[in-house]
């Protein structure tokens, strides 16, 4: 979320002791605690809330925002074999007879 590593946020919490001071530390600490607890509380009810609402008709799959980025398309639309009726224009275009270069007739 913040891109925060280990050393960074030790960092953090040593600057926040000396600023904040040993005294009221456990204050804003339990103050912390709270917050993320209500945070989780809400995030779960928000979920049994929806859960209820919608329950367990919708594919959540077909709603996945990740379907739709440019490169995973692409990737697929390349990874796909190809239809029988592009093997039949393949087949077409490489039957050349000799001497004459191959051609698509419905390209030109």
């Amino acid at each position: 979320m913040f891109d925060i590593n280990g050393g960074e946020l030790l960092v953090l919490v040593l600057v926040a002791i000396v600023v904040i001071g040993p005294e009221r530390m456990p204050e804003y600490a339990k103050q912390l605690r709270d917050l993320v607890v209500r945070g989780r509380d809400m995030f779960q009810s928000s979920k049994a809330s929806l859960k209820a609402e919608v329950g367990d008709q919708v594919d959540w799959s077909q709603l996945d925002p990740r379907q739709y980025d440019p490169r995973r398309i692409v990737r697929d639309a390349l990874n796909e074999p190809s239809s029988p009726a592009g093997a039949a224009t393949a087949r077409r275009v490489t039957q050349a007879t000799p001497g004459e270069a191959p051609f698509d007739t419905e390209a030109t």
